[in-house]
């Protein structure tokens, strides 16, 4: 008897503390410390909580060393892709799906920015886009996405593009502002902080001079929600993840949280992340990007819960231009935690 009390005495102990461990907290698993992150991005938006993150030391505790690398054009974003020398990219969202659609691995995380497209003119009196019918406009990448979505917002007014305006294509953002500052257009599509840059430039001595002052006229995402009768957001751009980080679930939702913290600093410190951002770029300014952080868009969704609002979008890519999106709508893989 003395064994058997012992024994029972022993599985009710076992049993009491199987129950605590289930009946306790779950203790949310911990990712395993990195010697290196690498964060990457254009300097965007998109970009300005990425920076955050690397100054503020975020990631600190689960990082030896976390860099914001930038990435300026293109071919330098897919070389960071396809040779996985970052592990968490800030990029246009039908990039991400051209180069997921084309092979390399990665995931969309989430969308923050949800629409940074202007109209920049001379005149102050251009409030819709038919207001620009018979002017010359300065559009950088010819049949990329700032171009397609002008085209389809344009067309949805009963406008031909080819025959109502005069589209002046230049190789980037900043040959288009370059134009409109020195005066050889007076019309330009433009996202942010390009706009604000160029606005607080023909403010200032000495091109306040010789460039008549510039004006923010139509904002492409109303127009987006006027004219497509959706909410008036455009899911732009946001974060990948790629190479072994996509397969460190711990990890990304470490970075999801950061990433949503830091964005959020940025919209409620304008001045301040406008000072940090332009001490890493030498043709921004601290007032032209706090300028920029208070007319952004910026809004943290995951991927999943974007997913419908980004297939109406690449679907309206595609039929125009399907080679921005790699040629075919991603596949439910392309979103990090749909199921």
């Amino acid at each position: 008897m003395p064994v058997m009390r012992q024994m029972l005495q022993l599985l009710g102990g076992c049993l009491l503390a199987v129950a605590a461990v289930f009946s306790g907290p779950v203790q949310a698993e911990s990712p395993a410390r990195i010697p290196k992150i690498v964060l990457a991005g254009p300097f965007a938006a998109v970009s300005y909580p990425l920076i955050h993150m690397v100054d503020s030391g975020a990631l600190k505790d689960i990082a030896d060393s976390v860099e914001f690398t930038p990435w300026k054009d293109p071919d330098q974003l897919r070389v960071l892709a396809i040779e996985g020398k970052a592990d968490f990219v800030a990029m246009p969202t039908n990039v991400a799906a051209n180069l997921y659609n084309r092979g390399v691995k990665l995931q969309l995380l989430n969308v923050s920015t949800w629409g940074v497209l202007w109209m920049v003119s001379r005149e102050n009196n251009l409030k819709t886009l038919a207001d620009f019918k018979g002017k010359e406009i300065a559009m950088p990448f010819r049949a990329d996405m700032p171009d397609i979505i002008f085209q389809a917002l344009a067309e949805k007014q009963g406008l031909d593009v080819k025959r109502d305006f005069k589209l002046r294509y230049v190789a980037s953002p900043l040959d288009a502002m370059q134009l409109l500052i020195t005066r050889r257009v007076d019309h330009a599509l433009l996202s942010e902080p390009a706009v604000s840059t160029a606005l607080r430039k023909t403010r200032s001595f000495p091109v306040s001079v010789i460039a008549p002052e510039l004006y923010r006229s139509v904002d492409l995402t109303q127009e987006w929600g006027r004219l497509m009768q959706r909410e008036a957001r455009i899911p732009q751009a946001g974060i990948s993840v790629l190479g072994k980080a996509a397969l460190n679930d711990p990890l990304i939702e470490k970075f999801q949280k950061a990433y949503a913290a830091s964005l959020k600093w940025c919209e409620e410190n304008a001045d301040a992340c406008g000072a940090m951002v332009a001490k890493r770029v030498e043709m921004l300014t601290p007032e032209g990007v706090t300028d920029s952080i208070r007319v952004d868009n910026t809004r943290f969704v995951t991927a999943q819960d974007a997913k419908a609002e980004l297939g109406f979008f690449f679907n309206l890519l595609h039929t125009r231009q399907p080679a921005l999106i790699g040629g075919k709508l991603p596949a439910d893989g392309f979103y990090y935690g749909a199921r």
